[in-house]
């Protein structure tokens, strides 16, 4: 799925459009091969990047290309049809030389809909940097929003296994603390990828992005923590 997005410079707001122009947000959901050639013939980045971040076991980091910068994160998604169950995926965000920025997922996820929404504070399709950390924010949020999901999941099995010690209860269990290593290994992965965008190398950071960095970073943090809490609270 291909979809694109420009925020207007007279009324600040973010809309859906049909042409791929510089200073929109190409959004990329398991993107066909066709739609992946476009991309890359009008944006000039390498498709085979694209392709890669198709790769479900793509690991966070930072990347920098002739004309193109690439950051790759995990962020957690809610299994179908699975209660509390969650898994994380790749995310790659590419900012482009030339003012694009294109975000790549292997799955559809409802974190970015804020920003089509226009519920996201002081977001801008033109102001990348700043938009790359908004999504890190937002990621961050999603884990502690996820965990404390799984948090009341490990209260309810706690209280049926005061009762009953069947292995369906147990295995439960431990599909829960699956998850929970699942958020700390990517979490660590992203507090790595946070820390080196801090250093204000890889990108320019403007007015108002080091606090804003500093804000995600200490989620982020925060949820490694929580995490960490949950699975010995479990073990």
């Amino acid at each position: 799925m291909l979809k694109i997005y420009k925020t207007s410079t007279v009324e600040k707001k973010t809309k859906k459009v049909k042409k791929m122009t510089t200073d929109c947000w190409i959004d990329l959901i398991v993107p066909t091969t066709d739609e992946i050639d476009k991309v890359a013939t009008r944006t000039g980045v390498d498709k085979n990047l694209i392709l890669k971040l198709l790769d479900t076991d793509e690991l966070p980091r930072v990347e920098q290309e002739d004309n193109a910068t690439l950051i790759v994160i995990d962020i957690p998604y809610l299994e179908e049809k699975a209660e509390h169950k969650y898994k994380t995926y790749p995310l790659g965000i590419i900012i482009t030389n030339n003012n694009y920025i294109i975000t790549v997922s292997v799955k559809k996820t409802t974190m970015l809909n804020d920003f089509k929404r226009n519920i996201v504070k002081d977001f801008r399709t033109a102001k990348k940097t700043r938009f790359l950390i908004q999504i890190l924010l937002k990621s961050a949020n999603s884990y502690l929003k996820a965990l404390k999901e799984v948090n009341n999941d490990i209260e309810a099995k706690e209280k049926v296994l005061k009762k009953s010690t069947e292995n369906k209860d147990l295995v439960e269990l431990l599909e829960t603390e699956k998850t929970l290593v699942y958020f700390i290994t990517s979490l660590k992965a992203n507090d790595a990828v946070l820390e080196k965008l801090s250093k204000g190398i890889v990108l320019p950071l403007y007015e108002g992005d080091l606090d804003l960095l500093e804000d995600a970073i200490i989620e982020n943090k925060q949820a490694i923590e929580m995490a960490g809490i949950y699975r010995d609270i479990l073990s």
